[in-house]
């Protein structure tokens, strides 16, 4: 039940995130802010199930996760007038999206039988997936490959899973522990401009 709120949380979250997207970015109308945020927030969910064999996808199998985005879409699409400007809604869900998904991800890898190491890369996955189907469909460079730390604190927050399930903890602290961690992470990565590392030389550098 834990892992469900967690994950129906996330899919709100990042469904609030794709359509604010689409709202600022691709300027699209109702049905397209709507599919966007649908498609961010089970997008890495479907991608994740797919890869377990996990079929249908958790998506098509409980009503409640298309349910949750398409509010979280609609919500997103009724205050867009008071959001549209602003870029801190769109981080702070992304972040929240990318926390949740991560813990959730790995611990359903988990409860699949993946190993420790797939349950990691699969928890990542979860939370990444999504949002870098939203980022081709408003082509953009996705945000896994240029921004700064994406990939990284959904690594950490589905580590935190993984190894408090090897040392036999229970599930809700570590969800929670890793979730906090993953959106701290992102979040400092935002206001400080950090990121991951990058080829020695500028990027434009012309070669030798």
């Amino acid at each position: 039940m834990t892992a469900l709120v967690l994950d129906l949380a996330g899919t709100f979250a990042f469904a609030l995130n794709g359509a604010l997207t689409a709202v600022r970015v691709a300027r699209l109308d109702i049905v397209g802010v709507v599919t966007l945020g649908m498609i961010t927030a089970l997008g890495g969910g479907i991608l994740r199930d797919v890869l377990l064999g996990a079929l249908p996808p958790a998506t098509f199998s409980d009503w409640r996760y298309l349910v949750v985005a398409a509010v979280g879409g609609l919500v997103a699409f009724g205050l867009s007038r008071q959001l549209e400007r602003l870029a801190t809604p769109i981080t702070v869900f992304d972040a929240l999206g990318l926390g949740l998904f991560a813990v959730t991800g790995a611990s359903r890898a988990l409860a699949l039988g993946a190993g420790a190491g797939q349950a990691v890369l699969l928890g990542a996955l979860t939370a990444v997936g999504g949002g870098t189907l939203r980022d081709v469909l408003v082509r953009r460079v996705p945000t896994v490959l240029s921004s700064e730390l994406y990939a990284i604190p959904a690594l950490l927050g589905a580590g935190v899973v993984v190894v408090a399930d090897r040392l036999g903890a229970g599930a809700l602290v570590p969800s929670l522990v890793g979730a906090a961690l993953c959106i701290a992470v992102r979040l400092v990565g935002v206001r400080l401009r950090l990121e991951a590392p990058h080829p020695p030389g500028r990027p434009d550098a012309d070669p030798e």
